[in-house]
């Protein structure tokens, strides 16, 4: 059960220091997944512990203007959503791929050893968390509803027994097998979190050493391990690197720092 006693700023500060401290491990070449195993099991557990740093949640409540609900004022809220959202525009989405609790179940769950469901169609994947996105925007600023709240977002890590909380452990269920489904099709902040990533200053990129075997291609479980994608859905899950049999052929550096992506 949720904690609400314990300040939410802890899972916030968390996740600031965390985006840096993975972003230079990943730079430097010390990152090992097993450090991303242990990352997401604290996320995860921070969720369920102080309902944080569930940004997705967090920026509904700003969009509501609902400072209760928030836990602070609008405008801390504000400075700190905009803060996440540079720091992925210069290192990518390392928030929604270890931090975000929301990201961090659906990732556990993926890495269960099941079939997996896989489809390239990331363009329509984009153009639904779009339509979505539209849709939290007409709740929110007309209707004055929260979205999140219909998919059991908060129930879920406060562990009510709700029709919220069965549909998010559905998503988390389809999490087995098919990619961050929440993170993909509907969150909206991961929605602006995308657009900061397409544009981020650092990568993970090909080199000259790259073979052409196209296994990364093959792993990415999001459709953007090619070579030119600009990796706005890219979660830095590292399965790319994992699997490419030419060291060095990928690497995580400025975008183009070596002439290709």
């Amino acid at each position: 059960m949720v904690f609400d006693q314990i300040p939410k700023m802890i899972g916030f500060i968390y996740a600031l220091v965390m985006i840096v401290v993975i972003a230079y491990l990943w730079y430097s070449g010390q990152w090992q997944q097993k450090i991303g195993w242990l990352v997401l099991v604290v996320s995860a557990g921070l969720g369920f512990l102080i309902f944080a740093p569930v940004v997705p949640w967090q920026f509904q409540q700003i969009v509501l203007r609902d400072e209760q609900g928030l836990g602070a004022p609008l405008i801390v809220g504000v400075i700190g959503l905009t803060f996440v959202f540079f720091l992925t525009l210069i290192l990518g989405r390392f928030f929604c791929g270890y931090l975000c609790p929301v990201g961090a179940v659906q990732e556990i769950a993926y890495h269960t050893p099941v079939p997996k469901t896989n489809p390239h169609q990331k363009n329509a994947f984009m153009a639904v968390r779009a339509i979505v996105f539209v849709l939290f925007l007409v709740m929110a600023f007309i209707l004055s509803a929260s979205l999140l709240a219909g998919f059991g977002v908060r129930d879920f890590f406060y562990l009510s027994l709700t029709a919220g909380t069965f549909v998010f452990t559905f998503i988390v269920l389809l999490s087995i097998t098919l990619y961050r489904p929440f993170c993909r099709l509907v969150c909206p902040y991961g929605a602006l979190l995308s657009l900061g990533a397409w544009k981020s200053i650092l990568i993970i990129q090909r080199t000259d050493a790259c073979i052409e075997c196209k296994k990364c291609e093959k792993a990415c479980p999001t459709d953007e391990a090619k070579r030119n994608d600009g990796k706005a859905e890219c979660y830095l899950c590292g399965r790319c690197v994992d699997v490419c049999p030419t060291p060095g052929a990928l690497i995580y550096k400025r975008r183009n720092a070596d002439g290709n992506k």
